[in-house]
């Protein structure tokens, strides 16, 4: 466990999440990572892959969302009251509600970013 976490994980703690969530990130995400998971001024949180921050720790998350049907070949890296962003090891994003599947999807991470975290659509 870390102190920080919050910190930006280095390439070895990065490999350790994928290996221990069986999934890996796509390339986008990890810069996403590297960078500081930065959302702008958007109204959610991204999770976390250092320490136990309760309420962010991607672990739990994903262990919480694919408990209620998220599949678990979507990783969910933001969860906003029981509704998940999540993302394929391709890079797709897609929002999953609490309701179940939606047809809210963005082609890469980048365009994801863009529209809900830049714009703020």
């Amino acid at each position: 466990m870390t102190d920080n976490p919050f910190r930006i994980p280095t390439d070895a703690e990065i490999a350790d999440a994928e290996s221990r969530l069986n999934f890996r990130f796509p390339d986008q995400y990890i810069r996403f990572l590297k960078g500081g998971s930065d959302v702008a001024n958007a109204a959610f949180e991204p999770a976390v892959i250092l320490g136990e921050c309760i309420h962010l720790d991607i672990f739990a998350i994903t262990e919480t969302a694919w408990a209620q049907g998220v599949p678990r070949d979507w990783l969910p890296f933001i969860e906003d009251n029981s509704d998940y962003f999540c993302i394929s090891e391709a890079g797709v994003v897609r929002y999953w509600s609490h309701n179940g599947s939606t047809d809210e999807s963005w082609p890469t991470f980048a365009a994801w970013f863009e529209q809900v975290c830049i714009a703020l659509e």
